[in-house]
């Protein structure tokens, strides 16, 4: 092995290889220099792991491109440091924070020896004006939160005033008033005009001490005052109810007292002529449905009214037309006739209620309610008319007159149904916000606010013995309400669809009478309201009934254009009781 790589080194002459170079020579392969001895011819062996060098091939001679040598240079001057101003990213101003660029430039200072000034560009000025600026702004924000300014809007146009400055700029808000305030103070707090600021907030503080006083003075009403007539009526009204609840309550102990007196029989027999109710006559009204009928109060006519804005009064008992009240231009919502004459009004969905003779004759209009009536209701006197309406309110009318004398509000929704008391003191109002309120006429308190419905309530009636309230709504149910103990004694499932009307028996109150949506009216004794007799007859929704002075008759009326009148048969036992 050492014979072999003996031969395989090649002798090279240190003098042939090593060749100069100089600016006119030629670089020679040394390859081609080298002078190759005769060896025998020997195939050596293949080493794959032995690499060889690469064999360069011949290249032709080529001219070799002078590299010129620079002469040597004086030393560069030292280049005095340029201050570099921060540069702004993301808009904000950052500073260079190596330490590495000012131990240069401190080097640099110190290598050339000189002590001359920096010079500021005209960019590096500007850009320190702004950062001045921003730095002022800066501070006058924060002196700005730290002051003290009024939120109300009237105070900051106070203090502007004061200032001298503006009260207000087109287009400008509260908020930006405000701020614009608060900018203006920290300006002159700034400049030093601290006097101006001070006698403004003194001005401020001496206009506050003073108007409590002020006020003092002027003693505001906690109520609205009412007009001279309304204060006529409640005294009418309160002297008319004295009289009607001592006649109630002097026949109350009478019954009650009087070994002669048999309650109990007497309200059997009201029950019983109830329950022998039959269908005696069916006419045809109008052309469009019915809305409302009323009895007058001696039972010998009947008005009822249509959605074709047109009332027709009918004789009775054999209902045929009298005459045909024409006037309003929407709808009639309801009809009723005055308890001590034969006066009768109409609401209409034109926002008026007018009042009417029993000939057809136009007497009066009331008008002032914003929306459309829903029902009326005469006072018991007959002098005053009680009109509720989808305006959310109900309205007393003088029928004499035809003055508005009270408008009450109260409801959070529409009013739908009225009822006064048979005495006259109290006025029962039912509405859309499922609640019945008991108004006291003679002093204009809310007196009860009735909560059990939970749905618009649409009908409500007194009773004559005083002290129960029926109501009627949407969720098919009859409250029967107790004013002695302020709330609902019994809770009747009366029908299986919406109650449209209730009414008690007006004399003596011993049974109550409901319409209803399911096409039926029911008969309630008021003993313990348990169902007397079910009037089924008509072919749509009853829209509204109405009950005889003497219980005799029930009329109803409903959406098939029909009027319906239920009658007792045993009228021979009546004569004859009435004899005995």
């Amino acid at each position: 092995m050492d014979a072999m790589d003996a031969e395989d080194e090649v002798p090279v002459s240190t003098s042939e290889t090593s060749t100069l170079v100089d600016d006119n020579s030629t670089v020679v392969n040394a390859i081609g220099a080298v002078n190759l001895q005769p060896v025998p011819a020997v195939i050596p062996p293949v080493v794959p792991t032995v690499i060889l060098p690469p064999v360069v091939p011949a290249i032709a001679p080529r001219l070799a491109v002078p590299t010129p040598i620079p002469p040597p240079l004086a030393p560069l001057p030292v280049r005095p440091p340029v201050l570099r101003p921060p540069v702004a990213q993301n808009g904000e101003m950052q500073e260079n924070d190596s330490d590495s660029d000012l131990e240069e430039m401190v080097s640099g200072r110190g290598a050339a020896g000189s002590t001359q000034e920096y010079e500021i560009s005209e960019e590096s000025r500007i850009v320190r004006e702004r950062q001045e600026k921003a730095l002022q702004e800066l501070l006058m924000k924060r002196r700005a939160a730290a002051l003290a300014v009024p939120t109300n809007d009237m105070a900051v146009r106070a203090r502007l005033r004061r200032l001298g400055e503006p009260i207000t700029l087109f287009g400008e808000r509260e908020m930006e008033r405000r701020d614009r305030l608060r900018m203006l103070m920290a300006r002159l707090d700034a400049e030093g005009q601290l006097e101006k600021l001070m006698k403004a907030h003194e001005d401020e503080e001496a206009a506050a001490s003073a108007a409590p006083a002020e006020e003092e003075d002027i003693q505001y009403p906690f109520y609205t005052e009412g007009s001279k007539a309304l204060l006529d009526a409640r005294v009418e009204i309160a002297k008319y109810s004295l009289v009607k609840s001592a006649l109630r309550l002097h026949r109350a102990k009478r019954k009650r007292d009087d070994p002669d007196e048999d309650v109990d029989a007497e309200v059997d027999w009201a029950l019983k002529q109830a329950g022998s109710l039959a269908l005696d006559c069916s006419e045809i009204g109008d052309d469009r449905p019915l809305f409302g009928c009323s009895l007058s109060h001696d039972g010998k006519m009947l008005a009822t009214c249509s959605l074709s804005g047109i009332a027709k009064i009918w004789s009775m008992p054999l209902v045929q037309k009298v005459s045909t009240l024409k006037g309003h231009t929407e709808r009639a919502t309801d009809v009723v006739f005055s308890p001590t004459s034969n006066y009768l009004a109409t609401a209409s969905a034109d926002k008026t209620a007018r009042l009417w003779n029993s000939e057809g004759s136009l007497l009066r209009t009331f008008e002032g309610h914003l929306d459309r009536l829903a029902r009326i209701a005469f006072h018991p006197s007959g002098k005053y008319l009680g009109t509720a309406s989808f305006d959310k309110t109900w309205r007393l009318w003088n029928v004499e007159s035809g003055e508005e004398l009270l408008l009450q509000e109260g409801h959070s929704r529409s009013v739908y149904g009225l009822s006064f008391h048979h005495d006259g003191s109290l006025v029962a109002s039912c509405g859309l916000d499922a609640l019945v309120r008991v108004w006291d006429l003679r002093t204009g308190r809310s007196i009860l606010a009735l909560e059990g419905h939970v749905k618009p309530v649409l009908g409500v009636s007194f009773s004559p013995n005083g002290y129960h309230l029926a109501s009627g709504g949407e969720d098919n149910t009859c409250r029967i309400w107790d004013l002695r103990q302020r709330r609902s004694s019994y809770i009747i499932p009366a029908h299986s669809n919406l109650i449209s009307q209730v009414k008690f028996e007006p004399q003596e109150g011993y049974f109550l009478a409901t319409a209803s949506y399911d096409m039926t009216a029911k008969v309630w004794s008021s003993r313990d309201f348990k169902p007397v007799k079910t009037l089924s007859g008509h072919e749509a929704k009853i829209m509204s009934l109405d009950v005889a002075s003497d219980g005799q008759f029930i009329t109803t009326v409903s959406y098939d254009r029909t009027i319906k009148l239920w009658s007792s048969k045993n009228i021979e036992k009546e004569e004859k009781m009435d004899m005995d």
